[in-house]
């Protein structure tokens, strides 16, 4: 059995525009469709669906009179075929036939795809539904108004909502064809019944393409209806349907005139926002943390504190860490459109309290947002705010967390100057080298590292330098050989060669005689590098 399904997708590809020129190029490869249309028919939709490709990536090497000879009547066996599976399969070949065909057959491909539209098996609907909006496209404008509207508002009324939701889809490709009058009178009505559906899988796919509706109906529509049929999403009973809609807020209100933006935002979105930032359902309330940032930046600065500053804090004390870390991760946004002064005030508090938050993916986020708080914050705010936070991450109980702490303090270094960390970074750092925690030791080695790529040679003359060779006497051996290893680094950032003639040589000539095995292996790979002068 897997045998046959696995035969039957290698047939299936015998579309590939290679295997064209094996038959004989275009004038022959119309050979090619028989084996095609009988995998178009079986029971196994991947090989259908892989098959239909073929046949239309086929279609596209066939000469014009080929099309007429062989592709439409292949089209016309399927689409009267006995099993649904062969009319399915026909449904999405229509646009490969339709613009090189006459127009005789071009009326006889409409009536067919018609047909198929109205057939008695929903998966067929549910087919012709699917590709409504990509057959539009290649079809003449007077014809898209006679033959595929009405069967577009079939289908969108269509008893079973898994062809409703396809025609949701066809929506868009289908305004984007049409006068803005025409949208109005033949879309709209069509879309707002989507909005408020019996069924939420049908309004949850309003609420996904919602933004691309936005753009095929235009701004005018969007102004009269889209407004209130969004707010009525975010809404919605449904918390899937909710999360959808929360998802495309930013985008939808960013393609808004300016004109009624603000306006719009206020008064019809904003109670449904601040109901959503308190939602029972995490997913929805995550999604809504997501893109709630952005919108400062389209409401301005006075909107922005009076309205969404009170949300972003609640969001930034709700209970759900993702919900936490979907607005840390977007306060950038924020601070470009309040200013530094007013987010220390409003939002800096509950950054520090995030800092120490029992989830370690926030405390992360915090770390990885700290060196753009820190550049907008200032030196001097920076250290009163947040500097022994920064401290106090060296020594948390992930190891991801230490890690990122030190990479952390690199970037600050690259900020504030080799001289601002010897005299606010270094001595906490360089103290945890008598840490009685082993692995506390180990972070003033990473640290060491690190920051020695961004501070001055002097400074780690001074600083680092005799911390680093007292702690080659360390009793456990990891940290030792990353000691060696250390040295290493130092060496590659020092050219003084009194220190590495009187300091690193004999250091590291003592440690390869380590009573460990690993020592000596590091200490020797050290020597050989501090020893080639």
């Amino acid at each position: 059995m897997f045998y046959c399904y696995m035969s039957s997708i290698t047939y299936a590809q015998l579309g590939e525009k290679d295997f064209v020129a094996f038959v004989g190029g275009p004038n022959c490869a119309h050979t090619l469709l028989p084996p095609l249309e009988n995998l178009a028919t079986v029971e196994e939709t991947v090989v259908r669906d892989k098959a239909v490709e073929s046949i239309r990536s086929v279609a596209e090497s066939l000469p014009g009179p080929d099309v007429e000879k062989h592709f439409v009547p292949m089209i016309n066996r399927l689409a009267s075929g006995e099993w649904f599976t062969s009319r399915t399969s026909a449904c999405g070949l229509f646009v490969a036939a339709y613009p090189n065909s006459i127009s005789t057959t071009k009326t006889e491909l409409r009536t067919q795809f018609k047909k198929l539209g109205a057939d008695d098996t929903p998966m067929v609907r549910r087919a012709a539904a699917g590709k409504l909006g990509e057959f539009a496209k290649v079809v003449e404008p007077a014809s898209v108004k006679q033959d595929l509207i009405p069967l577009f508002h079939n289908l969108a009324a269509d008893e079973q909502d898994s062809v409703r939701l396809l025609a949701v889809e066809a929506c868009a490709a289908i305004a984007t064809l049409l006068q803005k009058e025409e949208i109005e009178t033949l879309i709209v009505p069509t879309l707002r019944s989507a909005s408020s559906d019996k069924s939420w899988r049908v309004r949850y796919m309003v609420a996904d393409k919602f933004t691309d509706l936005q753009k095929a109906v235009g701004p005018e529509v969007t102004k009269s209806d889209l407004v209130v049929a969004f707010a009525t999403l975010l809404k919605d009973p449904e918390a899937e349907v909710r999360a959808a809609a929360s998802n495309r807020l930013k985008e939808f209100c960013e393609n808004m005139q300016e004109d009624y933006r603000t306006e719009a935002i206020l008064n019809h979105l904003m109670p449904c926002i601040q109901s959503l930032a308190t939602d029972a359902n995490q997913h929805v309330k995550s999604a809504l943390a997501s893109v709630i940032m952005g919108l400062s930046p389209i409401v301005g600065k006075e909107n922005t504190i009076e309205h969404l500053l009170p949300l972003f804090l609640t969001q930034l004390k709700d209970e759900c860490p993702e919900v936490r870390l979907n607005i840390i991760s977007s306060l950038e946004s924020v601070n470009k459109v309040i200013g530094i002064g007013q987010l220390s005030q409003s939002l800096l508090p509950a950054i520090v309290e995030l800092a120490e938050d029992t989830k370690w993916r926030v405390r992360l986020a915090i770390i990885e947002y700290m060196p753009l708080l820190a550049e907008q914050l200032g030196v001097e705010l920076f250290e009163e705010k947040l500097n022994s936070l920064c401290m106090n991450w060296l020594v948390d109980n992930v190891y991801a967390i230490r890690h990122a702490a030190t990479l952390n303090l690199q970037r600050l270094v690259e900020k504030f100057g080799s001289q601002w960390a010897q005299t606010a970074i270094l001595p906490k750092v360089l103290s945890m080298s008598n840490d009685g925690n082993y692995l506390h030791r180990m972070t003033t080695l990473f640290a060491v590292n690190v920051l020695a790529e961004a501070c001055a040679a002097n400074v780690i003359v001074q600083s680092m330098v005799p911390v680093v060779m007292e702690m080659a006497n360390d009793k456990v051996a990891n940290v030792r050989f990353n000691v060696a290893k250390t040295i290493v680094k130092l060496y590659n950032r020092v050219d003084d060669t009194t220190v590495i003639k009187e300091k690193f040589v004999p250091v590291l000539q003592t440690m390869t005689q380590d009573s460990d095995v690993d020592v000596q292996y590091f200490a020797s790979e050290a020597l050989t590098v501090v020893n080639v002068s």
